[in-house]
């Protein structure tokens, strides 16, 4: 038998999520205060209570209100928050995730398989109803839950996995283990399934399908074998299994009784991740709009005195030009002013 257990959680990180995931850690690992008020207040009651009894019962009977005082600041001090503002493509494939899970979470059986191993000899092929493989498997559950430590506008689902719990972020995959958080991005979560027929020798579900019968102890040809008594037959069903693995460590596999869920659960997770691929290079790929920017020009750089006198000559040509003309519709014709203007318009311009 082969244990499928994953590695050490603070090995899956995902850098952009690292400072959160940091945080999340750090605060995981402080001390309860709920603990520490509790343990020291039913200690001094107990103290008390050998010199003054009716005082130390009431130290004693204190203790509970000093825990929930301690989980109350425990509430703040080892939480994280966080809020989620999802739209678009991502919103999309995470709510088709939700709603995989949910028809995931209806299955009559939901497994996790903690070891298994291929049967290579007779002996215990015909005693284990002739199967090639043998598993070892406890019931799971699929709920919506948050860890302790963090505080969120969204509770995501979850997947208990032995040790662990997988809480299906709407940006990561967050592991949790004790007091002990990895996160994984979506598109370094390798998520699979196969199809896979089960002996079962107890209870069937109900939305199990039953493929096949076989003997509790078969012969090679296929039947019972007459040396052992109460040789019953057994059903064959075909499940479902999950397949969870990544780079980092992960590695989980999950059973379930009916066939033809699981696929849409892997397709939203991979949907998942193509959009948060997606939205990540979508800044990336629009082109910044062209500016014209003139060169700078430092305010203490004098202007040229040449540019100076050119650029100022024609501004107090149409000053002097304007009041000559408006003196000469005072005493002249609009000819002999039009004349004037148009002379120091050309000394100007020489």
């Amino acid at each position: 038998m082969i244990e499928f257990e994953s590695g050490d959680v603070l090995l899956m990180r995902d850098e952009n999520f690292g400072e959160v995931l940091d945080e999340i850690n750090a605060k995981a690992n402080q001390w309860r205060l709920s603990a520490l008020f509790g343990w020291l207040t039913a200690l001094l009651g107990i103290l008390v209570l050998a010199k003054a009894p009716p005082v130390g019962i009431w130290v004693l009977i204190a203790t509970l209100p000093a825990w929930a005082v301690g989980s109350w600041f425990d509430s703040y001090r080892r939480s994280t928050v966080l809020f989620y503002d999802i739209d678009g493509p991502v919103e999309q494939a995470y709510k088709e995730t939700i709603a995989a899970f949910d028809n995931l979470s209806s299955c009559a059986g939901k497994w996790h398989i903690e070891a298994g191993g291929a049967i290579n000899d007779l002996t215990t092929w015909k005693r284990n109803a002739g199967a090639s493989h043998l598993v070892k498997r406890t019931a799971t559950k699929l709920v919506y839950a948050l860890p302790k430590v963090i505080k969120s506008n969204i509770t995501p689902p979850s997947i208990h996995v032995g040790k662990q719990i997988i809480y299906f972020m709407p940006d990561v995959a967050l592991v949790a283990h004790n007091s002990r958080f990895g996160a994984l991005s979506y598109s370094d979560l390798r998520a699979r399934w196969q199809a896979s027929r089960f002996i079962e020798d107890g209870h069937v579900p109900h939305d199990a399908k039953v493929v096949d019968r076989t003997w509790q102890h078969p012969n090679k040809n296929g039947g019972p074998d007459r040396r052992f008594r109460n040789n019953r037959q057994l059903p064959v069903c075909l499940y479902d299994t999950l397949h969870l693995q990544s780079d980092s460590g992960l590695s989980e596999v999950l059973e379930f009784s009916q066939v033809g869920k699981l696929a849409s659960f892997v397709a939203a997770l991979q949907a998942l991740a193509k959009a948060k691929m997606e939205a990540a290079l979508a800044p990336k790929a629009i082109p910044p709009n062209p500016t014209s920017v003139s060169p700078p020009v430092a305010p203490s750089s004098p202007v040229p005195d040449e540019q100076r006198r050119k650029s100022g000559v024609p501004a107090i040509a149409l000053i002097i030009g304007g009041i000559f003309g408006q003196h000469c519709c005072m005493d002249q014709t609009l000819d002999e002013a039009t004349l004037s203007t148009a002379f120091f318009m050309q000394r100007a311009r020489t």
